[in-house]
C-alpha cells in the first residue's frame, strides 16, 4: 500500500491526502449526530491546537523548505519567502473583504465581506471555513508538488506530515459549523452537510497547486511562502481571536502550543 502510494503521480497523492483532510472534516462535523451542544472551553482548546498546527506547519513544512529552495540564487534567499509570504496574506486579506462570511459563534450582525447580511447564516458559516481551507489545500498541493520537481529540501514524507497535521485540525472546523446550525435549530443531516461541505475545495485547490508548481518550477519557493502567508493571516485573524473570546485564553493558550510541538514533531520526525 505505501508502495503504491510512492509510485502515484503527484497529483494524485495531493488529492489522496487532501481527501484524508476532508474526511477529518466531515468526521467533526458528525458530532451533531451525537450532541446538539459543544463545551466552549472544550472548542476553544480545539480551535487553539488547530491554530498550533497551523503555525507549525507554515514553518516547517512551507517557509523552512522554501528558505533552502533559493538557496544559491543571484537573489538572498530570504526574498522569495519574504514575498511569497506577504502576498499570501494579502490575497486572504483581500478574500476575506469580499467574499460574505460569519466566524463561529459570532451574531449575524457581525457578518464581514460585502453585503454579508444577505446571506442566511448557514452559507456565511461555511464561507468562513472554507476560506481556511483554502490556503491549505493549496499547501499540501504544492508540498507534494515540491516532491516530484525533485527538490532535495523537499521529501514525501514532509508532505504526508503537512497532510496528517491539516487533517487534524480540520476535525474542529467541522465541529464549528455543524454544531452552531444544529443549535440554530437546523436538522441534524444539515447541519452535518453543512459542516462537511467546507473541506471539499481542499482536494481543488491541492490540485491547483501541484499544477502550478509542476508548470513553473522557479516559483515553488514563492509557491510555498504564498501558502504559509495565507495560513498565518487565518490563524491571527480568525482562529486564535475565536479560541480565546469566550474567556478560556490561558487553555487556549496551552492548547495552542500543544499543537504546534504535535506538527513540529510530525513534520521534523516524518520529514
Amino acid at each position: 500500500m505505501i508502495d503504491y502510494f510512492i509510485n502515484l503521480n503527484p497529483m494524485y497523492q495531493a488529492l489522496i491526502g487532501t481527501l484524508f483532510t476532508w474526511g477529518m472534516t466531515a468526521v467533526g462535523a458528525a458530532l451533531v449526530f451525537t450532541t446538539k451542544t459543544m463545551n466552549q472551553r472544550l472548542m476553544d482548546g480545539m480551535l487553539g491546537f488547530a491554530g498550533g498546527v497551523m503555525i507549525a506547519a507554515s514553518f516547517w513544512s512551507l517557509l523552512s523548505p522554501a528558505i533552502e529552495m533559493a538557496e544559491g540564487n543571484f537573489l538572498p534567499s530570504w526574498f522569495p519567502a519574504a514575498i511569497g509570504f506577504s502576498l499570501g496574506g494579502i490575497f486572504l486579506w483581500g478574500i476575506d473583504k469580499i467574499i460574505p462570511h460569519l466566524h463561529p459563534n459570532a451574531q449575524i450582525i457581525d457578518a464581514e465581506g460585502m453585503h454579508p447580511t444577505r446571506k442566511r447564516r448557514s452559507t456565511l458559516l461555511v464561507l468562513a471555513i472554507t476560506l481556511h481551507n483554502i490556503p491549505e489545500g493549496l499547501a499540501i498541493g504544492v508540498a507534494f508538488g515540491a516532491v516530484a520537481a525533485g527538490f532535495p529540501s523537499a521529501s514525501l514524507t514532509g508532505a504526508i506530515a503537512l497532510a496528517i497535521g491539516i487533517g487534524i485540525q480540520n476535525f474542529p472546523e467541522g465541529t464549528a459549523v455543524s454544531i452552531p446550525l444544529r443549535r440554530d435549530g437546523m436538522s441534524r443531516r444539515r447541519s452535518f452537510f453543512y459542516g462537511q461541505f467546507s473541506g471539499m475545495v481542499e482536494p481543488i485547490s491541492a490540485v491547483i497547486g501541484v499544477i502550478a508548481v509542476t508548470l513553473m518550477q522557479p516559483l515553488l519557493p514563492y509557491a510555498l511562502s504564498f501558502a504559509a502567508g495565507a495560513m498565518i493571516f487565518v490563524v491571527a485573524e480568525e482562529v486564535i481571536p475565536g479560541s480565546q473570546e469566550n474567556g478560556d485564553r490561558d487553555f487556549a493558550s496551552m492548547m495552542l502550543m500543544i499543537g504546534f510541538t504535535v506538527m513540529m514533531i510530525l513534520d521534523v520526525a516524518l520529514g
